[in-house]
């Protein structure tokens, strides 16, 4: 048996083994986290959020996480590197740096068209 993760905002859920990376059950549901580092918490690029009362379906935080993060571990962000799935899980995945660009000039579009 293995353990659910499910990724927002898309909703993707995929099953695999306790203990897999959120960054490498992400590469098996085909959701793209970006990572300079390879996977050595070096780069701080694959930072996702999960919901405090699901923080137990993931692994502790790592020495290397607990560096890194400090005070937003408490927030419920987390390194898709570090963290390991061990229970039914989601995790908010952050939006494309590009697509919020979008979303914001469409949005303030809208906004002015509502004034017309």
């Amino acid at each position: 048996m293995g353990e659910r993760i499910t990724f927002l905002p898309s909703g993707k859920t995929v099953q695999v083994r306790p203990g897999t990376t959120v960054l490498r059950a992400s590469s098996e549901a085909r959701i793209r986290i970006a990572t300079r580092c390879g996977g050595n918490a070096g780069c701080l690029m694959c930072k996702v959020q999960v919901d405090p009362e699901q923080a137990v379906a993931l692994s502790p935080p790592s020495e290397a996480e607990r560096r890194k993060l400090g005070p937003l571990l408490e927030q419920g962000v987390r390194l898709a590197c570090q963290a390991k799935v061990c229970g039914e899980v989601a995790v908010q995945l952050p939006e494309d740096p590009l697509k919020a660009a979008i979303r914001k000039q469409l949005e303030r579009q809208r906004d002015e068209e509502e004034l017309w």
